[in-house]
């Protein structure tokens, strides 16, 4: 892992990278220390968690849903990342709840975006947490999402999107090309007032940016989004227009104990 760090990221020392490591600084997906001498592993995320000179406090709160000796279910607030990133590393999800509950094991099974609020599962055990991934590698989760965007009455509805979805130029962005599917979505809409609606999204697969990609692909892009279909210059932040994007609820059957599992958000999107 050490030769990967040096050969990946080669403005930093090799020097630097072994003693991050030594001083536990760099972790796996599952919360494991990286260490030097750790054999390399392909498609596997590993943690950075660093130093932030000067990192903005986010005025939101999460909640805790549900706790027991496996899992903890959080409702997550908007502009709140999950994990560190960027100029993010104490505002964040994960580490909020490790330092509030004193949860050093503590991992996220499933992200979902910065900019959107709702139901997030994370793991307490790394003895279990294997079970609660597979789970969503099978695609055994239930998820639903609602969202607010335009209304448009020449689209029928329900639908359901499919699509291929890759990294665009731009890092931050995700975009639709052709080639085999690899994202679909269920849309359908709740309810319709004016020249809005609330729509309930059912993402059948994880791609990054799926929804927003999927809403903007076919007109109706999610209010107070940022990045689709225009790229917000970076640093832009309006705390009083959230992304109209909310993770409402998430079931599955618990791989440990048999029962079935429901979490539903207690935030709500705008009023319109």
């Amino acid at each position: 892992m050490l030769d990967f760090f040096a050969e990946r990221f080669p403005a930093i020392t090799r020097g630097t990278w072994h003693q991050r490591m030594v001083q536990g600084l760099v972790v796996d997906e599952h919360g494991v220390p990286v260490s030097a001498e750790r054999a390399y592993q392909g498609h596997l995320r590993v943690y950075y968690y660093r130093a932030v000179a000067t990192e903005p406090r986010i005025a939101f709160e999460e909640v805790v849903l549900y706790q027991d000796e496996h899992l903890l279910v959080a409702d997550k607030p908007h502009f709140l990342p999950v994990v560190p990133s960027g100029n993010y590393l104490v505002e964040t999800l994960l580490v909020r709840l490790r330092q509030k509950l004193r949860l050093n094991e503590l991992t996220p099974i499933h992200r979902i975006d910065r900019d959107t609020a709702g139901v997030v599962l994370f793991s307490l055990q790394s003895e279990t947490r294997a079970h609660y991934h597979e789970m969503f590698a099978k695609r055994k989760v239930d998820k639903s999402y609602e969202a607010i965007a335009p209304w448009r009455a020449d689209l029928a509805l329900p639908l359901t999107r499919e699509s291929r979805i890759v990294e665009a130029d731009h890092f931050m962005l995700q975009h639709e090309v052709s080639g085999a599917v690899n994202a679909i979505t269920h849309i359908d809409v709740i309810e319709m007032r004016g020249a809005l609606a609330r729509y309930r999204l059912i993402p059948v697969t994880g791609k990054r940016h799926q929804l927003r990609v999927h809403m903007a692909a076919i007109g109706l892009p999610i209010l107070g989004d940022g990045l689709y279909p225009t790229l917000t210059p970076e640093g832009e932040i309006n705390y009083a227009q959230p992304l109209q994007l909310l993770a409402k609820s998430i079931e599955f059957t618990d791989p440990l104990s048999g029962q079935r599992k429901r979490f539903e958000s207690g935030r709500e999107l705008m009023q319109f």
